[in-house]
């Protein structure tokens, strides 16, 4: 048997007549794109710039391939083409699948529709059933090709009647209200949201791109709109072209989302809940106990305090539920645009990156911010020790509470605040601490604070 395999190999190398196997051809070639260059003794060609957009067949052409030839005419060669350590098969006459092209493309540079040039070289193999060897590899050679994608623009302003008043025109550049994006570009992320509010029905509206608010020329070429004047669908398709005005039919807070890559628009009717529930690594994602409150229900904004860990080593990672166990309408990282603080996106969940421990978070879903600030130390202050000093508590993970003993708090007033400053405090009743809330005048020596509202749909504290 070995020695047929090496017979076979003796053969199949003594009918290659070029020997630039394994050659390091990796330096980029100076010559122009339409110059052909070396494969053995044959050639390969460039081609023109190949825009994906008007490419409409399984194949395209992206080399004129001039065959290096062998001295055992019986076997054809097959033929791989390289981009950057891939391999692709590619046909005698320079075509190989759109779709691989495409998707090499997308995930090397993204979808934005810009040329790419990308280099490439070409191997000659030849078989003979059992035992292929390479016969030849080019020198390298420039793929140029755009990928397919439509026209998205930097930013967005949403215009219309909604936004008119007695001193501003609802369809003019002062009106204008920006569409929320994340910093991610837009073509890997190409969809927009904006939350407003409209006290009348049948309220018109259009679109503006960026680029015509920094010219101070609204109505210049590239606004969107639905393709039917008066449209008030709560979703559809969106055109650059002639575009109309949508319809909004009645009163209401909505949210308007808007997907660039194929433009489609969603109008979502917002009713805030009073409670967004924390589901994530904390409890192994089972259980959804600690929650935010809604704080602001004209823009959604809530706000409160929760026990963020990491306990299985998955990621200090987190979604939202509007409600508790249910995972419809989940509030995950794309609902935000700006992650503040502690605060962070990862791919879908929210994070944060500053270690396991209690967040003040605040969240603003109609302007889709977020901000998590680390709660490093939890203090009360008050009349007891002068207004001078924080006295410290400690976290009770089993407990979900911070307590301090010995403490002495006395009836002329204290409260409770976030790392030694005033910007995030509590206090009122017992019962239901609000920020900013008024002393507290209840004496004791045990304190302890429960601010994630797990067993509660309240801040609140006990004293004994």
């Amino acid at each position: 048997m070995i020695k047929k395999i090496l017979l076979g190999m003796t053969l199949l190398m003594s009918m290659v007549s070029c020997t630039e196997d394994f050659t390091d051809w990796g330096k980029p070639q100076t010559n122009p794109q339409e110059d052909a260059v070396t494969f053995g003794n044959g050639s390969v060609a460039p081609v023109d710039v190949i825009n994906l957009a008007d490419v409409n067949t399984e194949k395209v052409k992206v080399a004129s391939i001039v065959a290096p030839t062998s001295s055992n005419a019986a076997y054809t060669p097959n033929y791989k083409i390289n981009f950057d350590g891939q391999s692709f098969d590619i046909d005698a006459d320079g075509n190989m699948a759109t779709a691989e092209l495409t998707s090499y493309i997308v995930d090397k540079y993204g979808k934005r529709p810009t040329e790419r040039d990308i280099d490439a070289t070409l191997d000659a193999w030849v078989s003979n059933g059992s035992t292929a060897v390479k016969m030849a590899t080019s020198a390298t050679f420039q793929v140029k090709a755009i990928p397919e994608a439509p026209v998205i623009e930097e930013g967005y302003y949403l215009v219309g009647d909604m936004f008119t008043t007695e001193d501003v025109n609802g369809w003019s550049k002062a009106a204008a209200k920006a569409f929320k994006h994340s910093d991610k570009d837009v073509y890997d992320d190409p969809v927009f949201t904006v939350s407003f509010e409209t006290t009348k029905a049948d309220q018109y509206w259009k679109i503006i791109p960026k680029k015509n608010i920094d010219a101070d020329d609204l109505w210049a070429a590239g606004v969107v709109g639905p393709k039917v004047d008066g449209d008030d669908s709560m979703t559809g398709l969106l055109t650059n072209t002639e575009a109309k005005a949508g319809k909004i039919a009645k009163a209401g807070k909505y949210k308007l989302t808007i997907n660039m890559m194929d433009y489609s628009y969603t109008l979502e009717e917002v009713n805030y809940d009073p409670f967004i529930y924390f589901i994530g690594a904390t409890d192994g994602w089972k259980n959804a106990e600690q929650k935010l409150a809604l704080v602001d229900d004209a823009k959604g904004v809530y706000t409160g305090y929760l026990y963020c860990a990491d306990p299985n080593g998955w990621g200090n990672q987190f979604k939202f539920q509007r409600v508790a166990g249910s995972w419809d309408n989940e509030i995950n990282s794309g609902a935000f645009s700006t992650f503040s603080g502690a605060a962070t996106s990862e791919g879908g969940n929210i994070g944060v990156n500053a270690g396991e421990g209690v967040y003040y978070f605040d969240v603003n879903l109609s302007e889709g911010t977020i901000t998590a600030t680390k709660v490093e130390t939890m203090g009360i202050i008050g009349g007891f020790n002068n207004w001078a000093s924080d006295t410290a508590m400690t976290w009770n993970a089993e407990e979900y509470c911070f307590e301090a003993t010995n403490v002495g708090v006395t009836a002329d007033g204290w409260k409770f605040r976030v790392n030694g400053g005033w910007d995030i405090n509590l206090g009122g009743s017992l019962n239901n601490l609000t920020a900013g809330g008024s002393d507290l005048k209840v004496a004791g020596n045990t304190v302890k604070l429960y601010p994630t509202r797990k067993t509660s749909e309240n801040i609140y504290c006990t004293v004994k």
